[in-house]
């Protein structure tokens, strides 16, 4: 699913928003310089709805040679294997299987794609992983 500037969502999974809750601005707080914890915990429930406000979705790297001929011999035998000599069709399988952790490694290192989220009841979630969003 691509993720789109107002798109309305709804939280998939239940969240707790980890860290220090403090008052925004606040100066005085502990003597220490540091602001002063009003609150525990912040916890969103599963089914909350809100839109997108913003995607934020980094370039992908470039696969490495090798996850480069996975996709090539990959996509090769998908679209010919059929019509591939029985020897030549079983080279190339071996290939891929041969380059099979080099692919995995690079679909491993794919970017997280985050959005920025106002929810109805006006919360705003800063960089929220978009796997735990579902489109409405």
């Amino acid at each position: 699913m691509t993720f789109t500037r107002g798109l309305r969502v709804r939280l998939a999974v239940d969240l707790r928003v980890a860290g220090t809750v403090t008052v925004a601005g606040d100066p005085a707080g502990d003597p220490d310089g540091e602001p002063e914890a009003v609150a525990g915990a912040l916890l969103l429930g599963a089914g909350a709805e809100g839109v997108v406000e913003r995607v934020d979705e980094p370039e992908e790297p470039r696969p490495d040679p090798r996850a480069a001929e996975y996709e090539r011999l990959a996509s090769l035998l998908e679209s010919f294997g059929a019509q591939m000599p029985a020897a030549s069709r079983e080279r190339a399988e071996e290939q891929v299987r041969e380059l099979a952790p080099a692919w995995e490694a690079y679909r491993g290192r794919r970017p997280v794609v985050t959005a920025r989220v106002r929810l109805d009841g006006g919360l705003v979630l800063e960089r929220v992983r978009t796997d735990v969003l579902t489109a409405l």
